[in-house]
């Protein structure tokens, strides 16, 4: 009979649990997501604010810890890293936010991401936990760092007869025209079926700190999916003989073409390249730790005959890196190319074997930055835009 009783009773405790849990069940506790965010940088102090959200309210206050993580924004000089934070949602509430502050300034950039971070939630279950943030760039100012080699300003055995520090705010018109165009009707893609329109337009071309800029941008002008800029001395300034150094910064990238190059004044000799060009430096943009000097010329016009050489850097340095000077020596019956003072091709009047040697005549300049053709190929998915060809100085020597 005692056994009965505590059996009895046992079984009505157990009941009156059930009861209670069907009364007063468990909450289920709520996801937690949190969203990304997307803003222009600005100027003035900016704060980016992600939105949490609960799939429902809750009876007791929640709890979360986050931490900023960087992508390619940097902590420290585009926004305020969180190594680690609490934030609260109070009981009943489902939506909060994440401040971060952004870092100003007036320098043009790409867009630039970090990650806000979601870890640790008590009552409530982690859902979505890492929102993206992307600074937007709304500035027009471009950071240049000078540093890199440099040459004299004067050598001896030599005087300057001829220079360009692009320490204005325009083209010197004097000195500089405006190729535009794809080169139709007569030489559509410019003769290497390259997929960019040549502009004027200060997006283009501007100058800086004393520096030239020419910018290669993706967009839709002219019938083509690229623009960019090149410039010439044609008929302005145009020179045979002598030391010439142009101090650049080279961009990078498949289907990225700049060149630094000179065409004869008077195509004495005839059509291209039976009257001769010279590529002081030449680089395609996927192989951005080598550049190219090389001479074309041609026993018949549309017939090229070249020599020419490489020269790269060591390390995984590449000359988008930092400035370096592109020469050449250039006298009767010869030429010699260099990077940084260093010799790394030569061209003599015996090169051209039999046919006629058409470098002791007058040259002018050229510098562009073309996109796609048939050397670097069309950029794919890895090119990021704008690019940039960066040019200190052009200075001509020659020999009293």
């Amino acid at each position: 009979m005692k056994h009965i009783l505590l059996a009895t009773l046992f079984l009505s405790i157990i009941l009156l649990g059930a009861c209670g849990d069907k009364e007063n069940p468990t909450p289920t506790l709520p996801k937690l997501s949190i969203g990304d965010f997307t803003f222009l940088e600005g100027n003035a102090t900016t704060t980016f604010e992600f939105q949490l959200t609960l799939t429902a309210a809750y009876t007791e206050d929640i709890f979360v810890s986050y931490r900023t993580q960087s992508i390619s924004a940097v902590e420290g000089e585009d926004y305020e890293g969180i190594p680690s934070a609490v934030l609260t949602i109070p009981s009943g509430q489902t939506i909060a936010n994440i401040e971060v502050r952004i870092i100003t300034d007036e320098w043009l950039e790409g867009d630039e991401q970090f990650q806000v971070i979601l870890f640790d939630a008590v009552n409530a279950v982690l859902d979505d936990e890492v929102g993206l943030g992307t600074i937007r760039n709304d500035d027009t100012q471009l950071a240049i760092d000078d540093t890199g080699y440099t040459t004299p300003t004067s050598y001896a055995g030599y005087d300057m007869v001829w220079n360009d520090e692009f320490d204005g705010n325009t083209l010197n018109l004097d000195d500089w025209t405006y190729e535009l165009g794809d080169g139709c009707p007569s030489l559509c893609g410019w003769g290497n079926n390259e997929e960019q329109y040549y502009t004027s337009q200060s997006d283009n071309i501007y100058f800086l700190d004393g520096k030239l800029i020419i910018e290669a941008k993706q967009e839709t002008f002219g019938g083509k999916s690229y623009t960019s800029t090149r410039i010439k001395t044609e008929g302005k300034q145009f020179f045979k003989f002598g030391r010439i150094d142009i101090r650049a910064k080279l961009p990078e990238g498949r289907g990225i073409w700049p060149a630094l190059w000179m065409l004869p004044n008077e195509w004495v000799y005839g059509g291209w390249p039976t009257s001769g060009e010279i590529d002081i430096m030449e680089m395609v943009g996927h192989q951005a730790s080598t550049v190219h000097g090389t001479a074309h010329w041609g026993p018949a016009t549309g017939n090229s005959i070249n020599s020419g050489n490489a020269r790269s850097l060591s390390g995984g340095a590449k000359y988008i890196d930092e400035f370096h000077v592109f020469s050449i020596e250039w006298e009767e019956n010869s030429i010699k190319w260099y990077v940084d003072d260093v010799l790394y091709h030569e061209l003599t009047n015996a090169s051209v074997g039999s046919n006629i040697y058409p470098f002791n005549e007058n040259f002018f300049f050229l510098f562009n930055v073309a996109v796609g053709g048939n050397w670097p190929g069309s950029p794919d998915s890895s090119t990021t835009f704008p690019q940039r060809m960066i040019v200190d100085y052009i200075r001509v020597f020659q020999r009293p």
